[in-house]
């Protein structure tokens, strides 16, 4: 991926600022990630253990970054960029409205139990975690292929709207009733 002059992935300066909730907290404040997989980095999990299994995060003088295994990834319903919503068509082949962008990948995101920080701390951390927005295939293009930003003022490319009215028109299709006799034909 592209990279801008200070380093950091294409399209911001921070990508925790994009970055959300992490992917393991639970609803009550414990890391899943020790929960599910305390085998995949025993001293994280010995050290969550003795914290009750709370969140690196929940303490206060602690940020998201602070964790080795923080990853935050997009649902890609909505384009960070110019706010296009995805419309998903059930058993439709086209390609998504809405595609998922790498804003850090963090050490062996392609391994669902890599770990994703420094050991020493140093300034790679902070472009260690897997962090994703959900960018829609128009502006997904611009960020990789000119200067465009994620937190540019944007507003969705007339050819995004066509599609997008295209497949709320096939969606709303759907919705209308029809007898199976008009729709098929009645033989019988």
């Amino acid at each position: 991926m592209e990279r801008t002059p200070d380093g950091t992935p294409v399209g911001v300066d921070d990508p925790y600022e994009f970055a959300g909730r992490c992917d393991h907290l639970t609803g009550d404040g414990r890391c899943r990630f020790v929960l599910d997989r305390a085998g995949d980095d025993p001293e994280f999990a010995a050290d969550r253990r003795r914290a009750d299994y709370a969140c690196v995060a929940a303490d206060e003088d602690a940020d998201w970054r602070d964790c080795p295994h923080y990853r935050s990834t997009t649902d890609a319903k909505e384009c960070a960029r110019c706010g296009l919503e995805e419309v998903r068509i059930a058993h439709d082949e086209r390609r998504p409205l809405v595609e998922e962008h790498h804003l850090s990948y963090g050490e062996g995101a392609s391994d669902a139990g890599g770990s994703r920080g420094s050991q020493d701390g140093d300034a790679d951390r902070s472009t260690s975690h897997e962090i994703t927005v959900g960018l829609c295939r128009w502006c997904h293009t611009k960020v990789h292929r000119s200067f465009a930003r994620v937190d540019d003022d944007a507003s969705p490319d007339p050819e995004a709207v066509a599609e997008r009215e295209s497949r709320r028109s096939d969606e709303l299709g759907e919705l209308g009733f029809s007898p199976a006799s008009d729709r098929y034909g009645d033989d019988g």
